[in-house]
């Protein structure tokens, strides 16, 4: 950590982590590349020195140029062997470790001296092959999103760039996201756009292109655009296949399928399965996608007026994630009668259905509420059709409506963002 880095708490994650310290378990920390995993681990060394000293902590950051020479288990082996110098508890602290080959033999063969192990990767994959296999069973994984809303108005006080206007601030939000490195200083619109094209990339090409030794590069790109320019929309993988081929690019659904696994392994995209909120189960077809920060669409597009309405469900997507729900796009079948007095059924949407522990929350989200009636029936009615008693939220931008339809809350975006819970 540089002398002039602030240490921020982020409670949501730090609260989560404290209770495994010391426990015999290896705590896996992943997320989006520039999430901010490498200052959850200065807060976690900031808690472990409660209990220990600097001496018996041993922290390596693989992409620093000093430990770039560790290339294999060996030399890995032979550094952790070199730091150890008593029989005391060692707190050891992994940042990306994945370029080291053979890692996760060192890793085992360290768990099994006095030691207390932390990992942080950009990949959720991070666990799967040799890793799961040498230690199945005996590790942790936290997932670390970018700043929430409440984060960035604390980061941006603490350095001294931000204001007492939290409307103002959460269009700040809304245009600038919540990577960390964006509310350290005041960048310009320029320079801000050039860092997220930068995070992009270097998630895109490391984490996916380089990390999946990915054959087709272009088809790739082409499909993150794709994805990128239809967040919030239910899509399939057939219509993603029938859109490339419009664009005179080759490709097979097992391949755009495969694709897509692979940038919601590196925590890129995330896939939101559909939830039959009648029938009580998971539903195969159109899924809809969201971005891991929704800021990374501008680093493709810019700042949309037309695509607001997907960064605002994105922003309440993540925000969900962040709290512990599991999240799903609802469907909802409601019958009615026609002129000639037959049946008929119309499948009605809910953005979010989000679950936790036992309980459950319902959540629209819009821009605003230009005409009454159409935005009643749109976004009000599909949650008036829940028959049950479980929380039921319109999210909004207008600054108008704050108002309860039967059960069902309009809240603004700021304030749903801000309530304590749900």
């Amino acid at each position: 950590m540089s002398e002039n880095e602030k240490i921020i708490e982020r409670e949501i994650y730090i609260e989560q982590i404290k209770d495994f310290i010391d426990k015999p378990f290896i705590k896996i920390i992943c997320g989006l590349r520039r999430s901010g995993k490498s200052s959850v681990l200065n807060l976690i060394i900031r808690e472990v020195l409660k209990i220990s000293d600097e001496t018996h902590i041993i922290r390596l950051n693989f992409e620093e140029i000093e430990n770039q020479w560790i290339k294999t288990s060996d030399q890995l082996n032979e550094y952790l062997l070199s730091r150890v110098k008593d029989d005391g508890k060692y707190y050891l602290f992994l940042d990306e470790p994945q370029e080291v080959v053979g890692w996760e033999k060192s890793v085992n063969g360290f768990r099994l001296k006095n030691s207390d192990i932390y990992i942080t990767g950009s990949n959720s994959k991070l666990l799967s092959g040799e890793f799961s296999t040498l230690l199945g069973g005996r590790y942790v994984s936290f997932v670390i999103h970018s700043l929430s809303f409440g984060e960035f108005l604390k980061f941006r006080s603490e350095y001294g760039i931000g204001s007492d206007d939290a409307s103002k601030e959460l269009l700040n939000y809304i245009t600038i996201g919540g990577f960390p490195v964006l509310s350290t200083m005041m960048f310009g619109a320029a320079a801000t756009k050039r860092i997220i094209e930068d995070i992009n990339s270097s998630a895109i090409l490391k984490d996916v292109i380089e990390r999946k030794k990915i054959r087709s590069p272009e088809l790739l790109k082409k499909l993150i655009a794709f994805v990128y320019d239809n967040v919030g929309s239910p899509v399939s993988i057939n219509s993603i296949v029938k859109y490339l081929k419009n664009e005179k690019v080759a490709c097979h659904p097992s391949t755009i399928s495969e694709y897509l696994g692979y940038l919601a392994e590196a925590y890129i995209i995330h896939r939101v399965q559909r939830y039959d909120i009648r029938g009580k189960a998971l539903l195969e077809s159109n899924e809809k996608f969201y971005l891991g920060e929704h800021s990374l669409q501008y680093a493709l597009f810019g700042i949309r007026a037309a695509a607001r309405q997907g960064i605002v469900e994105n922003i309440v997507y993540l925000e969900l994630l962040r709290r512990g729900y599991s999240v799903y796009s609802g469907n909802l079948k409601k019958m009615f009668r026609n002129a000639e007095g037959n049946r008929e059924y119309k499948t009605l949407e809910v953005d979010f259905v989000a679950k936790k522990d036992n309980g459950k929350i319902y959540v629209q989200a819009c821009l605003e509420f230009t005409n009454y009636e159409s935005t009643k029936t749109r976004e009000f009615a599909p949650l008036m059709e829940i028959d049950d008693h479980y929380p039921k939220y319109v999210v909004t931008l207008d600054p108008m409506w704050q108002a309860d339809e039967n059960g069902v809350k309009g809240i603004h975006l700021k304030d749903f963002l801000l309530k304590d819970s749900f």
